[in-house]
């Protein structure tokens, strides 16, 4: 047992970011605009309406504060860690040296598919967007060809390309990449102020009433839900070894870019629903549907483009973390090594990048949007109240250790934002727990038959065994 939660010393992950192979490009602002990215997408432009729809009414808007308040309390945990252990595992390596390598496993694992399951699901509201705006020009594309299967589809190959198209800019490097998604977040910025700036002259009272038509139990089952829709700041501490003074550009990024999307999300849910009737909102482009209804078609058609080419940011910071947690686990010997390479002209782990745009462009052409979404915020959910947790480990373990930024009230914020987490967990549906519940078997057959024999901890106790048997 106490071989499964030996832990990996901090001054060992300090090592391997100061001598990373990857290339240090990204500054505060880089990572501000990362991060809006990541956080401002699918959860304001199609799950605000869904959720709205089947879940809260115009009280998602409660449902968006609940779990922005769980958030914050979660993004000052992973600024302490981002500043104090700068490494591309994020959750993974913060937990690996608090918790132990098995929990660590489980989580760099999770977070994997939590990523990837993320980018999928953005695609599938990317892919809503472009087939509306198709339509606006009079194209459009075969039923069979933008569905999966359980809406009578074959495939949804336009959410499938997209996932390529942003692995293949991932590849081209970080330097390179980073500008396209910074003009993305830019544009998609732009199109939510036309949206506010139009809708907010057709907000109607009477939409907003009944205000809670599910009740208290709709609005958590609601935060649960749009959970999803803040996740993008941690994918963004992925980024620690390519990032020029971590200590201090990192928790700059995670805080200020939260605050600025809970604001966002707040105004935007009150004027979609006050636009339209709750009850209308189950479509996957939410946004340009209320416009459209309203008579402001021309509106709804640069909303629908600013959409395409600004979600594309949300699949980029996903895809992005997903690649670079497979690079740390592999790094550590966790999984095979071939996933740490990194591309010399690049400086990009291709390998990565590519396996998980492959799953990531798969899942978006044959699953449900609303499933894909349930499973990630679980998977991410269970990592946040992990993160929490750890923090309170690591104050006792490690006292010393130089922390740029402290988390106030330890361990009273940690504990209740590791409660809030788990109220969150529990409001998910049944089938939910049983995926990730096989999920986590999966892992847990994957570290006993391979991650615990050929994890560097073990080569390193062996190494050392080797030693004294020659002395």
């Amino acid at each position: 047992m106490k071989s499964i939660l030996r832990k990996k010393d901090v001054a060992s992950i300090l090592n391997a970011s100061s001598s990373t192979s990857l290339e240090k490009t990204l500054g505060a602002f880089d990572l501000t605009l990362m991060s809006i990215g990541a956080v401002i997408g699918t959860g304001v432009m199609v799950l605000a309406g869904l959720v709205a729809s089947r879940d809260a009414g115009p009280a998602v808007v409660l449902s968006f504060i609940a779990s922005a308040i769980v958030c914050i309390l979660v993004a000052l945990c992973y600024a302490e860690f981002a500043s104090s252990i700068p490494s591309s595992g994020s959750a993974y390596a913060y937990i690996y040296v608090s918790l132990g390598e098995f929990i660590a496993h489980l989580v760099g694992w999770s977070l994997m598919i939590g990523y990837t399951l993320s980018t999928a699901t953005v695609a599938g509201g990317w892919s809503a967007y472009f087939n509306g705006l198709l339509n606006e020009f009079g194209l459009h594309l075969p039923h069979k060809l933008i569905s999966i299967p359980s809406q009578g589809g074959i495939i949804n190959l336009p959410a499938v390309i997209i996932v390529l198209f942003v692995t293949y800019l991932l590849s081209r490097g970080t330097k390179e990449s980073k500008k396209i998604n910074n003009l993305m977040v830019i544009v998609k910025i732009g199109v939510i102020v036309l949206f506010l700036a139009v809708g907010a002259f057709y907000i109607k009272p009477k939409n907003l009433t009944p205000f809670m038509p599910f009740g208290w139990k709709g609005v958590f089952s609601g935060a649960a839900s749009v959970f999803f829709a803040f996740t993008g700041f941690d994918a963004v501490s992925t980024s620690a070894e390519e990032v020029k003074n971590p200590q201090r550009n990192l928790p700059i990024g995670i805080v200020s870019s939260l605050v600025v999307c809970t604001i966002i999300y707040i105004i935007v849910s009150l004027v979609l629903t006050g636009v339209v009737p709750y009850s209308e909102l189950n479509v996957g482009d939410a946004m340009a549907y209320a416009l459209s209804t309203v008579g402001q078609g021309w509106a709804a058609s640069i909303l629908s483009v600013g959409a395409v080419i600004g979600i594309m940011a949300v699949m980029f910071a996903y895809s992005f973390g997903a690649s670079r947690i497979l690079f740390s686990m592999s790094r550590d010997g966790l999984l095979p090594k071939a996933f740490s390479k990194v591309n010399k002209e690049t400086n990009v782990p291709t390998i990565s990048t590519w396996i998980i745009g492959i799953i990531g462009s798969l899942m978006a052409g044959v699953v449900d949007l609303k499933q894909l979404a349930d499973l990630a915020n679980m998977v991410l959910i269970g990592t946040f109240l992990l993160v929490a947790v750890s923090v309170i480990v690591l104050r006792k373990t490690h006292p010393d250790l130089k922390r740029s930024f402290r988390v106030p009230l330890v361990p009273v914020l940690p504990a209740i934002a590791a409660f809030a987490c788990l109220f969150l967990m529990f409001n998910l549906s049944k089938i939910t727990w049983v995926y990730f519940g096989i999920w986590l078997t999966l892992g847990s057959i994957v570290y006993f038959t391979y991650s615990h024999k050929y994890s560097t901890l073990q080569s390193d106790i062996e190494d050392n065994l080797e030693l004294k048997v020659n002395v």
